[in-house]
């Protein structure tokens, strides 16, 4: 499960904060959605922070959008930009929030909240994530786009959280994988399911998933009878995992016995004797 990641809101005080003193003398009026609204800047953007406050985000965001329409040169009108795609964030409406922001993005390039536009992007990617049976192209584009906050924006408060991020997406992806490779195995359709099982080890090494992936591995060599590539797999595993119990199965398969203790370590590493 994905856990939703709180997004800071300092971003929409430090704006409510910049319109304070310029409240509107309508505040009590209620906005329908259909309805063109001529007013103010100040007015019309302290009814979108109104709304967004009592919860109402895809009421606020098209408020937001509406300070843009009618102030279109205003610097409220850039603001308004980025809070629409926050508002469409908050109400779930993830493609919106993408397409606001990357408009925000496009316009406004050097901006001092571009950062945290290319933040709020990826994690309306992040929250879209789905099962390991679905297809992942949206954990792949939730990837890019955190791996871009980090490159572009590296001493950021934002590139912390996207860093913790990209190991949680890598692990999805690398789930999938697994899921894939275990189908193959038990069609018995071996090189497919080694093929995605190296995948994991190769590219995802970090991942949670790495030690079944290597002990799979391990069963598919066994399987295909490459009894030198099962022993140099289950060698690997034993010198990086040496207390799991992926490892402990992978040595009895090769062995033909239950492993008594963990091999001892040699200087130096196996990945790069592996692959």
């Amino acid at each position: 499960m994905i856990i939703r990641p709180i997004v800071p809101f300092l971003l929409v005080a430090v704006f409510a904060l910049g319109l304070a003193a310029c409240g509107s003398d309508d505040e009590d009026e209620e906005v329908v959605d259909s309805t063109y609204v001529e007013g103010s800047v100040e007015s019309l953007y302290n009814e979108g922070m109104d709304l967004l406050l009592q919860e109402r985000q895809k009421e606020a965001a098209d408020m937001f959008a509406e300070v843009e329409r009618q102030h279109p040169y205003s610097v409220w009108a850039t603001k308004s930009q980025i809070m629409a795609g926050y508002a469409y964030y908050q109400a779930g409406e993830y493609d919106d929030a993408i397409n606001s922001l990357d408009r925000f993005i496009s316009l406004h390039p050097g901006n001092r909240d571009t950062a945290y536009a290319y933040y709020l992007r990826a994690l309306s990617y992040y929250e879209q994530i789905s099962d390991v049976k679905r297809d992942q192209r949206i954990t792949e584009l939730a990837l890019n786009a955190f791996e871009e906050v980090v490159r572009r924006f590296p001493h950021t408060k934002y590139a912390s959280d996207a860093a913790e991020k990209i190991d949680l997406t890598q692990d999805h992806l690398a789930g999938k994988e697994m899921d894939i490779g275990r189908y193959y195995l038990r069609q018995q359709q071996y090189l497919a399911a080694i093929n995605r099982f190296r995948t994991v080890v190769v590219q995802f090494q970090t991942s949670t998933h790495t030690p079944e992936a290597l002990h799979r591995l391990v069963e598919s060599y066994t399987a295909l009878g490459l009894t030198d590539e099962a022993q140099r797999t289950a060698a690997v595993l034993g010198y990086n995992f040496p207390e799991n119990p992926w490892y402990a199965d992978s040595y009895q398969l090769v062995e033909g016995v239950e492993i008594a203790r963990a091999p001892n370590e040699d200087e130096g590493s196996f990945w790069a004797w592996l692959f």
